[in-house]
């Protein structure tokens, strides 16, 4: 009983010893032109090359304005740091930027939380492809930002969050999101499929009711075991279904310390999530931006292995990380939002 009790610990050092580590790089990216400045990280993703794209909000904080100018919408820098290039026209993007993904073929999708549409660019942003929904027209009752979200819209949507395309034949995943409560697909010409979601309760979402979220819905991703993880943010949970919206399980965000509804700063745990780039993508990586850490998780499972980060204002500290995305190298870069306005890149460690 003893031997096997010895075992047994060895074997849990070496399951926690095989947990990726990872290390803050303080040198990436290099430093931004003279006066740039993020004001807000609204996404970041990563092309087959690991250049990163990271998308800006176009805000200067209080003690900045004056002295700074806010970044341009999309800069795009290759793994060293440098910046390649920088683009975009905010008088006809999303007024308030949010999600952002690369496709197999290099073209950048785009969606924001404070209007009604998605978006399709060139890799360099010379070209927008295809535009699903309006700039300002809202699936409301009023089609404003401030009307009640209908839920229902083939053509509209309403603060949409993320986006995610299905490598096999282009179809648009969309989690809608902020004023609306659903996921929606369209083909790869922009025309709706399905959806699925509804708005939660908290006693719905505690009890792990499938297919309902308490607000936003903050991302959509596609594994490649082909089935789609949604993060029901304030619902604490990643809710992962088939591509036609079939329920398959729940992954809990738990913590003891995290933001809920009763909280003006309420962020909830489940705010964007990134796999290991290994085929089966064992590990799941999930930004908590109620406790400033970054989740690792056995994707299959949903069982926690491990956590980094900390709260702080200082380099390498989080400050409600929005946004994350995973090189082919295994590292992750974070963006945060106007709390922290920060660009990290968290290097794995290499045994």
């Amino acid at each position: 009983m003893k031997r096997f009790a010895i075992l047994l610990a060895l074997a849990g050092t070496l399951f926690a010893a095989d947990v990726p580590q990872f290390k803050y790089d303080p040198i990436w990216p290099k430093p931004l032109p003279e006066g740039w400045v993020w004001g807000a990280i609204g996404s970041v993703c990563v092309d087959s090359r690991d250049h990163v794209y990271v998308v800006t909000r176009g805000v200067t904080l209080p003690k900045e304005r004056g002295l700074a100018t806010a970044a341009p919408p999309v800069i795009e820098f290759d793994a060293d740091g440098n910046i390649v290039r920088s683009w975009g026209d905010r008088s006809i993007m999303a007024k308030t930027q949010h999600g952002c993904f690369i496709d197999k073929e290099g073209n950048f999708w785009t969606a924001g939380n404070n209007d009604g549409m998605v978006q399709k660019y060139s890799h360099d942003g010379s070209k927008l492809l295809l535009q699903i929904g309006k700039k300002g027209v809202m699936d409301s009752e009023d089609a404003t930002e401030t009307g009640r979200g209908l839920n229902a819209s083939r053509t509209s949507l309403f603060k949409p969050s993320n986006v995610a395309i299905d490598p096999g034949n282009g179809d648009i995943y969309v989690s809608d999101g902020y004023g609306n409560k659903r996921v929606v697909v369209f083909d790869k010409q922009g025309n709706f499929l399905r959806q699925w979601g509804r708005q939660a309760t908290q006693a719905e979402t505690d009890a792990g009711v499938p297919g309902v979220f308490l607000a936003p819905v903050h991302c959509v991703v596609i594994g490649n075991d082909g089935l789609v993880y949604v993060c029901d943010r304030m619902g604490d949970r990643i809710e992962v279904f088939d591509k036609m919206g079939n329920f398959k399980r729940n992954i809990r965000i738990t913590t003891k310390t995290a933001h809920r509804t009763n909280s003006e700063n309420a962020v909830g745990t489940a705010g964007a999530i990134g796999f290991s780039p290994d085929r089966e993508q064992k590990y799941m990586y999930v930004a908590n931006g109620a406790d400033n850490t970054i989740h690792i998780l056995d994707r299959v499972s949903g069982e926690m292995l491990g956590k980094f980060g900390r709260s702080g204002n200082q380099a390498g500290d989080l400050t409600d990380p929005h946004a994350l995305a995973v090189n082919s190298k295994g590292d992750i870069i974070i963006g945060e939002v106007p709390y922290g306005g920060k660009l990290h890149m968290f290097r794995q460690v290499r045994k």
